[in-house]
This record gives structure tokens, sequence and C-alpha cells, in this order.
């Protein structure tokens, strides 16, 4: 176990890190990107600094991330890489200008890693979820009028749970998923379906 602590938005500090990981284990297999930050804004209402903020943790510190890992995991010929995006990078959901550009941007970002890095044997894929339990939603996710309004948005009806995600993170990650890339798995329950 190598605890490290890294600033995305500090990507000599986050390169530095993922390279002490490599040096550590003297390979790197999976990264999974999975910090991010979410808030609700109007568009009218979004400051430079709120969209700055957002840009700099959801998508220039996912990419450099991703940047880093690849350059250890290239010289093993191996490596799977697993960004974290949102359904609302696939479809418009009100007050989420911000964060829908930067999971918009993950996923396009995805695809194009995935078809510089394939000859490399580096598979790329993104997950994009629907609204998930956690201890962090479980505040707007117990509110009746809010959980009614997202789950008529769900055809399977329910949130989505961090098992959920575990799942298709493993998958992504296994030898199973060798000849995906470049994919956007929707985690949604159908919500981008409709």
């Amino acid at each position: 176990m190598l605890p490290l602590v890294a600033d995305m938005t500090d990507v000599a500090a986050l390169a530095s890190a993922i390279e002490a990981v490599g040096r550590e284990h003297g390979r790197i297999d999976v990264l999974v990107n999975n910090a991010g930050l979410g808030a609700n804004h109007d568009a009218l209402e979004v400051t430079e600094a709120d969209w700055d903020d957002m840009m700099a943790v959801n998508l220039k510190g996912l990419f450099f991330a991703a940047q880093a890992a690849a350059r250890v995991m290239k010289p093993r010929g191996y490596g799977r890489i697993v960004n974290m995006s949102s359904q609302a990078g696939l479809v418009g959901i009100r007050r989420h200008a911000v964060y829908s550009a930067s999971k918009g941007g993950v996923n396009l970002l995805t695809k194009v890693l995935a078809l510089e890095w394939a000859p490399l044997g580096i598979t790329v894929n993104a997950i994009a979820p629907t609204y998930i339990r956690t201890p962090g939603t479980a505040e707007r996710l117990d509110t009746p009028e809010i959980a009614e309004d997202i789950l008529a948005r769900i055809p399977v009806g329910r949130f989505g749970t961090i098992d959920d995600v575990s799942a298709a993170v493993l998958y992504l990650a296994s030898p199973a998923a060798g000849l995906v890339t470049g994919t956007i798995l929707p985690l949604d329950g159908g919500w981008t379906a409709q």
C-alpha cells in the first residue's frame, strides 16, 4: 500500500504521485479517474470561478492523470483507464451547464485517448452514471419531491448504488473487457434511452 495525496488541479503534483506509484510497484495496471466536482448553477448565474474550478478537476485533472498513467503503462503494453463521466454528459439537465460541459468533454476525451492509446495496449473507457445514492447525495435524494422527479426519468425505477458503479468499473478494468475501448457506458437505468 502506498498512500499518496495529490491535488487534481496541480498537474505537476498529480504526475509526481502517479509516477511514484509506478516506481513503487513497477507498473500501473488500472487508473480509475473518479475525482470530480458537481454543482447546480442556473446558466445565467455561472461565474468564471464556477467554470474554472469544475473544469480544472473534472476535465483538466482527469486528462493529466490519464496522461501520467499512460506513460507508466506504455512500456508494458498494457493498461486500463476508466473515466467517471455522467449521464449529464449525454443528455441536457437543467442547472447543469458547467457540469454537463465538463462531462461531455470527458466523453470525447475518452474516445480520443482510446484511439491514440489502443496501439499501446491501453484501453480507455468511461462510465456515465445516473444519480447514485451516497452519503453526499442522500439529503437531496431523500427529499420526496426531488426523488419523485428523478425517479420519473429512470425507467428501472431506482437510483444507482455504489455497487452498480463498482461492478461497471471492475468489468472495464478486467481482461473480459479487452476488446472494449472508447466506450461511454451509461449506467442510468434507461434515462438516456428515452
